[in-house]
């Protein structure tokens, strides 16, 4: 299944837009959290967005509250919460339900495509991430234990196999 770049999103400072800035791009959408355990991974994932941004790659992040009340800022405490602790410049957005009747249309998408645990479709935890290939092919779902770093390997694969001629 492929995302929808008609999808509308909402960037952090209220813009909104569409996924279609990002067709052709290698993707890894993940919902986040502040006040989480798994936070310091917003460092790994600017790592990955640095690392591979020039080859036609970026992280979008998708700040969500439904667990535990986690993420209980505005906008503004957000932005500035990921930027000062963990230097994040990759694309942030509005805060978004990932569960429910109100999920959002691009996180239905993405649980639809790939099953979680068990072949469950909701998300259990902040930090699940999923990684969207450059013709919109939805190919994986990762837990939130999984690591960035651990999934670089299937990144450079990606951008690989890009970057070689037909």
């Amino acid at each position: 299944m492929k995302i929808d770049y008609s999808t509308k999103i909402e960037a952090l400072d209220g813009r909104e837009t569409d996924l279609e800035a990002y067709r052709g791009q290698t993707l890894l959408i993940v919902n986040t959290a502040s006040k989480c355990g798994f936070t310091p991974q917003l460092k790994g994932l600017q790592e990955l967005h640095e690392r591979y941004q020039a080859q036609g790659f970026a992280v979008l992040g998708f700040p969500c509250n439904q667990f535990l009340r986690q993420e209980p800022g505005d906008a503004d405490t957000i932005g500035e919460f990921c930027q000062r602790n963990y230097g994040v410049e990759f694309p942030m957005h509005q805060k978004i339900k990932v569960n429910g009747k109100d999920a959002h249309p691009l996180f239905r998408q993405l649980k639809s495509a790939r099953r979680g645990l068990l072949g469950s479709s909701g998300i259990k935890w902040n930090f699940t991430k999923f990684l969207v290939g450059p013709d919109g092919e939805i190919l994986a779902r990762f837990g939130p234990g999984t690591k960035p770093e651990r999934i670089a390997a299937r990144i450079e694969a990606l951008l690989t196999r890009e970057a070689k001629p037909s």
